[in-house]
């Protein structure tokens, strides 16, 4: 996927990410091809640098990935005795306390979290295999445009394992707690029109036109004033959680600072 990051000069580059910032976008790369983006304790690591560097000019960022596959998931060496060069491997953390495997498992969860944050909009554009972290990376953001060869799939509960990085709670939102538990426990392939139709993904367009789709995504994002964008966005991540009497009530306060913002600016 060409892209017009490549003419910028990158804030971060290491480990398989690359940040680039153009005014009030930024876009985060995965970029290790060769190995379909696989992912590892360094790359999240270099994902989670990648959320602190932002600008705060930033307002949109988009999640991409070169090559063919998004991201296969997990890298395999971490199942190894040998794990990653300087890094405790997978056995190793498993024959740790409680308390120092929680906090490990917590480490890697920042680079999955602050997609959300209330004072950005990130949107992930999907390629070929988004699997295991790579599905849960997907959903890390909080919209998806797909290419219509995506193969999403949580491949975690087949090894014996549980999606732990942060998946669970939006793939629930999205699909609903029945087809979430079938395509966890399955492990199956979730195909473009099935990610669309379900809501996993907000649009599905030829391999080929996935960046200049994202980027006019991006473009139609921005043209709302921020401060209501970021209280849309507020008001809408916390409706779960509410009751609709308790959405209503937020919905008037978050109005009566959007008004008095408003009426102020234009004293």
């Amino acid at each position: 996927m060409a892209s017009p990051e490549h003419d910028l000069d990158p804030v971060l580059d290491k480990d398989g990410v690359r940040l680039t910032v153009d005014d009030a976008i930024a876009t985060v790369t995965l970029t290790n091809p060769a190995k379909r983006n696989a992912q590892s304790p360094a790359l999240w690591r270099a994902l989670t640098e990648a959320g602190r560097l932002l600008p705060g000019s930033v307002r949109v960022v988009l999640l991409r990935a070169e090559g063919k596959s998004f991201s296969a998931g997990l890298d395999r060496q971490a199942f190894t005795p040998e794990g990653f060069d300087g890094e405790p491997s997978f056995i190793d953390l498993a024959r740790g306390s409680d308390a120092e495997l929680d906090a490990t498992i917590a480490e890697y969860q920042e680079a999955f979290t602050w997609w959300r944050r209330n004072d950005i909009v990130s949107v992930a554009a999907v390629q070929g295999h988004a699997i295991g972290a790579g599905f849960q990376l997907a959903l890390a953001c909080d919209l998806r445009v797909v290419a219509d060869d995506v193969q999403f799939a949580m491949r975690e509960t087949s090894l014996g394992l549980v999606p732990d990085l942060t998946g669970t709670h939006p793939l629930v939102g999205l699909v609903g707690y029945a087809r979430a538990l079938e395509i966890c426990v399955t492990g199956r392939f979730v195909t473009a029109e099935e990610a669309v139709h379900t809501g996993l993904a907000n649009l599905a367009v030829p391999a080929d036109q996935l960046d200049g789709t994202v980027r006019d995504l991006a473009a139609a994002l921005l043209a709302a004033p921020r401060d209501a964008v970021i209280e849309t966005k507020t008001l809408l991540r916390g409706a779960q959680e509410r009751t609709y009497e308790e959405q209503r009530t937020a919905e008037r306060a978050s109005q009566a600072r959007r008004l008095r913002d408003l009426a102020g600016a234009g004293e």
